[in-house]
């Protein structure tokens, strides 16, 4: 099988040939620091991975008046360019200071301006400023935001270059700037996590409103993918897991508006994969009640994480597939080739049984040796059906 054909048989179902192994994102970071500025495309055959190609572009709605935005001179965290109109549109400003790279975003619109900070680190970028300050701020939000739509011609040129290298994977569409593909996680980055739970507490109906505002975006750009040769999009983010929520916060304020959307997307012949990074054993089962064809990232106990691939199994094996649960910290760099691969075999035993199983680190690493990465894929190339 060809890496394309080989991951597409583990999230449908159809059974790969042998345990299928990749990464979730290559960080910039890691290819500068640690192999010199290889170029990502040539990581994936340098390493035998089995390969993804990301690939975001966003245009304007037909017959919206939006436009790309001209003010956007580079690509942030889980961005792709941006979509302006005349009464959205959005400045940015250094402000840094003290070492530390900071930058202001002005959200401008008839009604009010909007403010974000965002810091950038080498390895990363956070929200150091919230977007919504007060309550009706999401009032200019609901008025005036863009709802970009995918460039499916695009999208699909770059899935017929790639052809049968490997995946060709997106998200759905994350709030300007900053913010993450499900509904309550673009909200934790817009309001901050803790306050947002908090007002899920005392004024739901507040956090409800919000909410629909983003799922309304969201359900726009979802519509838009119809004929976008994409092989799976994400969905979700690590707000919605157990380290940050509860069970009960996710029936209640995730289910209810990502369901939806994951049925609007299979209408729109697209498959998804649900991000939840953090503690994810009492959400596998809800997680998979969404509709989704495959979930992440199965974060293991050494890395701050819940999962227990072999028990997760036993619970959803077979509904879909099952990407990640590999502990990148202590096996890409503080151990020796022989427990890298005892651990890919670990992995294997315990989720691998029916096929649906794609073998992953539990989300980014920033530092690896080269000699355990060949580890890691020597060895799982070798776990055979």
């Amino acid at each position: 099988m060809t890496s394309k054909q080989r991951m597409l048989a583990a999230i449908t179902g159809t059974g790969p040939d042998r345990l299928p192994v990749t990464t979730h994102h290559v960080m910039p970071f890691f290819l500068e620091h640690c192999l010199s500025g290889m170029p990502e495309r040539q990581f994936w055959d340098e390493f035998g991975f089995d390969a993804i190609t990301w690939c975001v572009p966003h245009k304007p709605a037909p017959g919206s008046g939006d436009y790309p935005d001209p003010l956007q001179t580079s690509i942030g965290f889980l961005e792709s360019h941006r979509v302006a109109n005349d009464s959205w549109r959005v400045y940015s400003e250094d402000v840094s200071k003290d070492g530390r790279n900071l930058t202001r975003y002005n959200f401008v619109t008839p009604a009010g301006t909007l403010t974000m900070v965002v810091e950038t680190a080498d390895y990363t970028v956070w929200v150091t400023e919230p977007l919504i300050k007060q309550k009706r701020d999401i009032d200019l939000i609901g008025a005036y935001v863009t709802t970009p739509n995918c460039d499916v011609e695009a999208l699909n040129k770059t899935a017929a270059e790639w052809g049968d290298r490997g995946l060709v994977r997106g998200h759905i569409c994350c709030f300007d700037v900053f913010g993450q593909p499900g509904c309550w996680q673009d909200a934790c980055c817009l309001v901050g996590s803790q306050r947002l739970i908090m007002e899920a507490n005392d004024d739901p109906e507040w956090v409800h409103e919000l909410l629909r505002i983003l799922q309304r975006r969201k359900r726009g750009f979802i519509e838009s993918l119809a004929g976008a040769h994409y092989d799976i999009l994400e969905f979700g983010g690590g707000d919605a897991s157990a380290s940050v929520i509860s069970p009960r916060m996710f029936d209640r304020f995730v289910a209810p508006y990502d369901a939806p959307l994951v049925e609007t997307a299979h209408r729109a012949g697209q498959r998804i994969v649900y991000h939840l990074c953090g503690k994810i054993m009492p959400m596998v089962e809800r997680a998979v009640e969404l509709g989704v064809d495959a979930l992440e990232t199965f974060t293991p106990r050494g890395m701050g994480g819940d999962a227990d691939l072999e028990e997760a199994h036993k619970r959803i094996g077979g509904r879909v597939c099952m990407i990640g649960g590999f502990d990148q910290l202590h096996f890409f760099t503080g151990c020796d080739v022989s427990a890298t691969r005892a651990e890919v075999r670990r992995c294997f035993k315990e989720a691998g049984g029916g096929g649906r199983f794609i073998l992953a680190p539990s989300d980014h690493f920033f530092d690896a040796r080269p000699e355990l990465l060949r580890a890691f894929v020597e060895e799982a190339s070798s776990c055979s059906y």
